[in-house]
């Protein structure tokens, strides 16, 4: 799959852009254990252009992370092409244009998944923002604004003939939010479009590998873009892209995990500072499945959401490492060692 001259290979698995998650740690990270492509979190383009210091730090992106988008959202045409210019600058591989944000805060305002209801304005901002800049222009949206008004098959045909490059399909309608089921048949019958000859990329519930070669497989999207289940779990992407491609599951020890956490909560600190650094986090760890099945965790999540220093963080995790390790042994219990 090729976005433009980028080439990702075949089957690309990719980073979801997340408002608070997709931060330059996380997103490196995510890349180092198998995603082939990073987007960062949403930049509002009003911000942008008033040179927020909070919203021009999401525009750093490593050498080591590429290749990377940066995705801009926004309701003004003038707005979104000052931006877009102002991104181009960063010198990402991308920019991706975010028509499917269902918060109240953004499509309640008319940005994001709000463009869903005024399809005229969304392709007047795509086709502007694509004249503006000299690297290739993607789109994420949703299957329409309610279950009335799933006009993504049309739709999707329109925003390829602003010149976009490849199109992201969250297999949702606006109205459903993060609830029910992502429609990945919805999905399906936009790939089958004959017309459509840009990258098609599937986006919703895929929290397994299996579910990620049967996004492939059954519905024949280009690409697979992975959100939530990535969560505190960076190393998805590794079991993800073994069973896209028939390896064997990988081994990811539990102290892996706990390293990356680790490096996670460490690079949150020195990004901002100690205690905003790991207020940061905190939606990571409250995510984590590496804490399910704990016997009595409760009391010790509730202490480490609770944290406010490193050395706080860290000896609650030691501890709740050395607990996993000693049901591990109990659940494994080796052989006596002969003398």
């Amino acid at each position: 799959m090729n976005i433009g001259d980028i080439q990702l290979g075949q089957r690309p698995v990719l980073l979801a852009p997340m408002e608070d998650v997709t931060d330059e740690s996380f997103r490196l990270i995510c890349k180092e254990q198998g995603a082939d492509f990073t987007y960062t979190e949403f930049v509002s383009a009003d911000a942008l252009i008033r040179n927020i210091a909070a919203t021009t730090r999401k525009l750093k992106i490593r050498p080591a992370e590429r290749p990377a988008a940066i995705q801009i959202y926004g309701r003004d045409t003038q707005s979104m092409v000052e931006a877009a210019r102002i991104v181009e600058q960063a010198q990402p591989d991308v920019i991706d244009i975010n028509f499917g944000c269902p918060v109240k805060k953004v499509a309640g305002k008319g940005a994001g998944a709000g463009m869903l209801r005024d399809i005229p304005k969304m392709l007047e901002i795509t086709s502007a923002v694509v004249k503006a800049v000299n690297i290739p222009v993607t789109v994420k949206t949703r299957t329409g604004w309610d279950a009335d008004h799933r006009l993504i098959a049309t739709l999707a045909e329109q925003l390829q003939d602003c010149g976009i490059k490849a199109l992201t399909v969250h297999g949702r309608t606006r109205a459903q939010m993060y609830t029910g089921w992502a429609d990945w048949e919805m999905i399906a019958r936009v790939k089958e479009n004959p017309r459509l000859t840009i990258p098609l990329i599937g986006n919703g519930d895929i929290t397994t590998g299996q579910e990620a070669r049967e996004a492939f497989d059954r519905y024949g999207v280009d690409g697979v873009m992975v959100g939530r289940a990535s969560i505190g779990a960076p190393w998805i992407f590794r079991s993800m892209k073994a069973a896209i491609t028939g390896e064997d599951e990988p081994m990811i020890t539990d102290a892996e995990k706990f390293a990356i956490l680790r490096r996670q909560i460490t690079e949150s600190i020195e990004r901002i500072d100690e205690y905003r650094g790991i207020l940061h986090i905190r939606r990571h760890l409250a995510a984590s499945p590496l804490f399910k099945g704990i016997a009595n965790f409760r009391d010790t999540r509730i202490a480490m959401l609770r944290a406010s220093t490193y050395d706080e963080l860290s000896a609650i995790l030691n501890q709740v490492e050395e607990q996993l390790s000693t049901q591990e042994i109990k659940r494994n219990p080796t052989t006596t060692q002969q003398i």
